[in-house]
């Protein structure tokens, strides 16, 4: 168990600006964290709830989205908003592999990127803004979470279906690029994306003091399958989308890869939930 808690804060530690205290490097440790990644999310997630629901009380909707939004970037330090721009600039202003790769190592900020950035930083504030006209607050803010945790979920996957295709000797992801999950560790990933998806399902077909009847109700496992496959519906078009695309390109994925991967399914993810509401 000690083993496995080291494991969750060095995912903390590769992923956020959380203080974890001084934990022993070690390539390996870093490679089995994975399976926490979308725990990682969850915690993100979770900061960025606590916000939103804070801000509520005190400020209009439109200003506690964006207070909600500035919380997780802060806390991630843009970690996957960097990866997302230098993936516009590198694939919209290169056309073949080399050119490609050359651009998304370089530090500097096209006109790709920072167009790139603001309509996605855009399109995350309208959707919430949207699904808080839907929802009550408490239900956004644990579907803020679920978000986190599942686009986490789907950017790991890459990891485990495309070859790593950087100077993996000076890239800061190497030491995730030589290893595949076991079956044990991707169910240990996926659990994380589960819980947040079972507790939005809750909270829009039951309230509170009506849980136990929901729970032992006929049919409750078949319509949470239904309602976790709904969802995560334009989450996976996504992951097979960018996966495919950038096989084409470059001929597998970079770490600037993975993070546009989780903003873009992110994005998918509410996208997925404004749709059950309005279709289901």
């Amino acid at each position: 168990m000690k083993h496995q808690w080291l494991l969750f804060k060095t995912a903390l530690m590769f992923f956020t600006r959380i203080p974890v205290g001084n934990l022993p490097f070690k390539q390996a440790h870093l490679q089995a964290s994975a399976r926490y990644f979308s725990w990682a999310g969850i915690v993100v997630g979770i900061v960025g709830a606590i916000v939103l629901v804070l801000a509520d009380l005190l400020f209009s909707p439109a200003l506690t989205v964006l207070f909600s939004m500035i919380a997780t970037i802060l806390l991630t330090g843009s970690f996957h908003e960097d990866g997302f721009a230098d993936c516009c600039d590198a694939f919209g202003g290169g056309w073949t592999k080399e050119k490609i790769l050359t651009i998304m190592k370089d530090s500097r900020l096209g006109t790709y990127g920072v167009v790139g950035l603001i309509l996605i930083l855009s399109l995350k504030f309208l959707l919430l803004l949207e699904l808080m006209q839907f929802f009550p607050i408490e239900l956004v803010a644990v579907a803020l979470i679920a978000a986190h945790a599942n686009s986490r979920f789907w950017a790991t996957t890459i990891m485990q279906k495309l070859p790593y295709v950087q100077d993996i000797d000076t890239s800061k992801s190497k030491p995730l690029a030589d290893r595949i999950l076991t079956k044990a560790e991707m169910g240990i990933l996926a659990l994380g994306s589960l819980i947040p998806l079972t507790l939005v399902f809750i909270l829009i077909y039951s309230p509170i003091d009506q849980l136990d009847s929901l729970l032992f109700s006929y049919g409750f496992a078949s319509w949470l399958f239904f309602f976790i496959l709904w969802v995560q519906v334009p989450a996976y078009l996504v992951q097979i989308f960018a996966g495919n695309y950038f096989m084409k390109w470059i001929g597998g994925y970079t770490g600037d890869c993975l993070g546009a991967t989780q903003q873009v399914c992110e994005i998918a993810f509410y996208l997925g939930c404004l749709l059950l509401w309005k279709f289901i």
